[in-house]
């Protein structure tokens, strides 16, 4: 059949150039805008690690005059002395106290000759200087031989880092002595860290060996920008310098381009940032920053590549948007003369196609109204088949119902006989008096399956579930020998509406398939339980036996059977039995390892339950006064 012409397509190549273009753009631009980023961030960065050194350096400089200041003070030159009167000391060391306050200074104390601490500004409280030998420190050395000396250390008796500043101090009789003023850069350091965890630069200074002294990442302090060779290490160690620190190298590692670092955060990513550092001055420390570049670079690159590809795509379209056009008008000058030609075949094809679709609605006519005739025919067929199904099923259900109550006549016979030879006439006018008890039953089976030929009579009488399972027990009790039988039956016993031989019908047929389960198996256990759930009798038998087949929920098809000589009517006729009285029957795995029937009843209403008991003590009267 002919169709309208498509338009002639565009070829791929130019698409795929323009795509090749647009690409092109965006990654150049990337780059240039990343590089401008760079450089951008780098004076910005520079400016700031300048604020940083200079802020530094202040502080520094506040706290460099005062041990000076402090080793001119004729009280101070006196402690270094022997033996210095004691109310000289509590003087000195309360004015030492006094000017830490006042200067910001973590602690002030003075050394004597010999490295003994005999003044502290935190004389007198726990952790207190007084009495500490510091001789082995560089700080107390430089002083003695040079005058003057500064150490970064961790404190031996406060275990707090901090820049000690010491100054020589000339006591009396030709003894000399150290004043030391400690600095602490707590302050310093919470501000980096604040300005780092606000998406600003990581700060840390360093000494010449690239040990960091002070930190915005509590856990650099102590590291190390380069190893520390074994002997510097144990220089460290005997000075007590950094404690047990392990100047382990920092997670600091080279990105591709050499100009910038990827920081380690522990768990999280890698972020790369920008290192720059400086001298400063007055010490032979460096400050490092590392400024982040990951959200900066990062935006920039993007808006970059965003304009550029945006801007070769909109060229790109609005060349291939004149060419198509072009194109176009000439396809639609050749379009419109095979439009006309098609137009005058499809009308053409659609009365050939109306004219046969009319033949083949009246053949489907005449087919419809054969085929309504067959299906009227084939549902009487079936309802006749449906009803000759049924009167089979209720024979076959007869002979299985009867076959159970006659095991249990035979067996309770033959021990009658047993016991009436041993003169056991009690206990054999019992079984006499169960086998009249089960003829019966059998006689209650044949009127109950005589009504299953036609509907149930739809009584609903309250009947006593327990009452119900102890009189089926009594039908296969010949069978339960050798078995585990466990009962759970509540007292007072939960009423359901129904009949009570249609349900030990039900319960016959659920204990006869569990013993059959449970044949050749070692120690075989049954278990029936009745138990109340919100508004619902709930009646289960369990047992350990070789459980359900395959496909279980077709056990309750009727003629379905795994037994050879089984008929596959039991549980069907079960189900139908308990449907009848509003429930539910359904088949689990049991916990044990077989099978599982619930039985699932409404329970009887409260008033229905006492106008049954009522009506049974008045027949139960009635009786014993005739």
């Amino acid at each position: 059949m002919t169709g309208w012409r498509a338009l002639p397509r565009s070829p791929a190549l130019p698409w795929l150039l323009g795509l090749a273009a647009v690409l092109a753009a965006a990654l150049l631009a990337g780059r240039y805008a990343e590089r401008a980023a760079l450089a951008d961030l780098r004076r910005s960065a520079s400016a700031t690690l300048a604020l940083h050194v200079a802020a530094f350096r202040s502080e520094m400089q506040k706290q460099g005059s005062l041990p000076l200041a402090l080793a001119s003070d004729p009280e101070i030159a006196a402690v270094v002395g022997t033996a210095p009167d004691p109310a000289l000391l509590a003087r000195v060391n309360d004015r030492l106290a006094e000017i830490a306050r006042a200067s910001g200074a973590a602690v002030i104390y003075v050394i004597r000759q010999d490295g003994t601490a005999v003044a502290a500004s935190n004389a007198g409280e726990p952790g207190s200087f007084v009495g500490a030998t510091y001789a082995f420190r560089p700080y107390f050395q430089q002083a003695q031989g040079e005058g003057a000396g500064r150490q970064f250390a961790l404190g031996t008796v406060s275990g707090r880092p901090g820049l000690y500043l010491s100054r020589r101090v000339a006591g009396p009789e030709g003894r000399t002595g150290v004043v030391v003023v400690k600095v602490e850069f707590d302050g310093i350091e919470t501000a980096w860290r604040q300005g780092s965890e606000t998406g600003g630069e990581s700060v840390m200074i360093t000494d010449p060996r690239g040990i960091v002294l002070v930190a915005s990442e509590p856990a650099w302090r102590f590291g190390a920008l380069r190893p520390v060779p074994d002997e510097e290490r144990r220089l460290i160690r005997e000075r007590l310098e950094f404690g047990d620190a392990p100047l382990q190298p920092l997670p600091l590692h080279p990105a591709a381009d050499g100009t910038l670092v990827r920081v380690g955060n522990g768990a999280e990513p890698a972020r790369l940032a920008l290192p720059l550092d400086a001298p400063i001055p007055g010490t032979t420390w460096r400050l490092h920053t590392l400024t982040r570049v990951g959200v900066a670079v990062g935006r920039e690159r993007v808006q970059a590549q965003a304009i550029a590809g945006l801007v070769v795509g909109l060229a790109s379209l609005g060349l291939a948007e004149i060419v198509g056009r072009r194109r176009r008008v000439r396809a639609s000058l050749a379009e419109a003369a095979a439009r006309r030609t098609e137009l005058e075949e499809r009308v053409r094809a659609r009365t050939q196609a109306l004219t046969e679709a009319n033949r083949k609605l009246k053949a489907e006519i005449a087919e419809r109204q054969l085929a309504e005739a067959e299906r009227q025919r084939l549902g009487r067929e079936l309802a006749h088949a449906g009803r000759l199904a049924a009167l089979g099923q209720f024979a076959a259900s007869m002979a299985h119902e009867i076959n159970q109550p006659l095991a249990a006549i035979r067996s309770y016979a033959d021990n009658a006989g047993i016991l009436i030879q041993r003169g056991r006439l009690a206990e054999a006018t019992e079984n006499l008096s169960a086998v009249g008890r089960l003829t019966e039953r059998i006689a209650g089976l044949t009127r109950q399956l005589k009504g299953f030929a036609r509907k149930a009579s739809g009584r609903r009488d309250p009947v006593a579930l327990t009452g119900v399972v102890r009189a089926s027990l009594e039908v296969v009790e010949g069978r339960l020998a050798g078995i585990d039988l466990a009962l759970a039956l509540p007292e007072p016993s939960p009423y359901v509406l129904g009949e009570g031989p249609r349900l030990e019908q039900v319960v016959v047929n659920l204990v006869q398939n569990a013993l059959d389960a449970v044949e050749g198996v070692n120690e075989p256990r049954i278990a029936v339980t009745v138990r109340v759930n919100g508004g619902s009798a709930v009646l289960e038998v369990s047992d350990n036996g070789s459980g359900l087949p395959e496909g279980g929920a077709s056990i309750f098809d009727a003629f379905f059977t795994t037994k050879a000589s089984g008929l596959g009517l039991g549980l069907a006729i079960s189900r139908g039995i308990v449907e009848d009285y509003g429930g539910a029957l359904s088949a689990w795995a049991s916990p044990e390892g077989g099978a599982l029937f619930r039985v699932e009843l409404p329970l009887a209403p409260a008033a229905a339950v006492s106008g049954s008991n009522a009506a049974r003590g008045a027949d139960a009267a009635r009786g014993a006064a005739a």
